[in-house]
């Protein structure tokens, strides 16, 4: 996604929150005094994000964010740089032989957009079951795809579905993978326990500054849900293969480091198995042939 600054022609800061709210509506979110910070999408990943006054000072900001309309693949990332060429094997590898995948980093670190490149992977008779708080992946590129988004509650405090009542749903639909958004909260402990139940292949994201960070963010969430942090251990680090982190340096987006979540006498403990800056070839620890001779086959 790309950051552009073009003149809007509206005669005023009403008008301006005026669309604002219009937009939200069209998009299926409310806007209004009572709740002034909306976030949503379309069915095919424009994403949304609006502040109405007195939150602002004046009408309202909008950021609007377009998806990439070239239909990017996991090679097409590859040959923009976003990892050395000798990891699509292994990249690829992870989809077909169904490791169940962790991606973090910061925001617009790409995290959605390698996400939407390694579904693509995906055999096409798969059913692949999203759950989403709000629709950004849009259309993955499969027929057998079903898409759900979490709904506020409407003007009288009813009909919010959550994102832990749609995570709990997947399971009731025959998924071949289990793919949330992202893990924002309590919704976590519930794929975690899918993802320990039998259902491989699926992945979520994650904001974290790096493998090592990202036992401490599932702790963090895991006490959102009243899980021990002891609890949170033992199910994550049986609930992923891989943990891919993303990081962007001067407008360029690269996965940074793959590694591993493991339990220790501590508790959690995130391992970086290979790490790159971007240029020349990879740090890899000792563990790291067993792991590509293990998911690139």
């Amino acid at each position: 996604m790309h950051e552009h600054r073009l003149p809007v022609p509206f005669r005023s800061s009403q008008v301006v929150r005026e669309y604002a709210v219009q937009l939200c509506a069209q998009l299926g979110r409310r806007l209004d005094d009572a709740c002034p910070i909306a976030d949503a999408a379309s069915v095919d990943g424009i994403r949304v994000h609006a502040v109405i006054a007195p939150l602002v000072p004046q009408g309202a900001a909008i950021s609007i964010r377009f998806p990439d309309r070239s239909g990017t693949s996991l090679w097409t990332l590859g040959q923009s740089g976003m990892f050395p060429a000798p990891w699509f094997t292994l990249l690829t590898g992870l989809v077909r032989n169904r490791a169940t995948l962790l991606i973090t980093g910061g925001t617009g670190v790409g995290k959605t957009t390698l996400a939407k490149a390694l579904l693509a992977e995906c055999d096409a008779d798969e059913r692949i079951v999203t759950v989403e708080e709000v629709r950004e992946l849009g259309d993955v590129g499969h027929a057998n795809h079903v898409s759900l988004v979490a709904r506020e509650a409407n003007v009288e405090g009813v009909g919010a579905v959550g994102l832990p009542e749609l995570t709990k749903a997947t399971l009731r639909m025959r998924p071949d993978r289990v793919v949330l958004g992202e893990c924002r909260g309590e919704e976590i402990v519930d794929l975690l326990r899918a993802f320990n139940s039998g259902h491989r292949g699926g992945l979520t994201t994650l904001h974290a500054d790096g493998v090592e960070r990202v036992p401490a963010r599932m702790v963090s969430l895991g006490l959102l849900a009243g899980v021990a942090p002891e609890a949170m251990a033992m199910l994550a680090a049986g609930a992923f293969d891989a943990v891919l982190h993303l990081e962007r340096v001067n407008g360029r987006r690269r996965i940074a480091q793959i590694g591993g979540l493991q339990a220790s006498r501590a508790g959690l403990a995130g391992v970086p198995l290979a790490v790159w800056d971007g240029s020349g070839a990879p740090w890899r620890a000792p563990e790291w042939d067993r792991f590509l001779a293990r998911w690139s086959g």
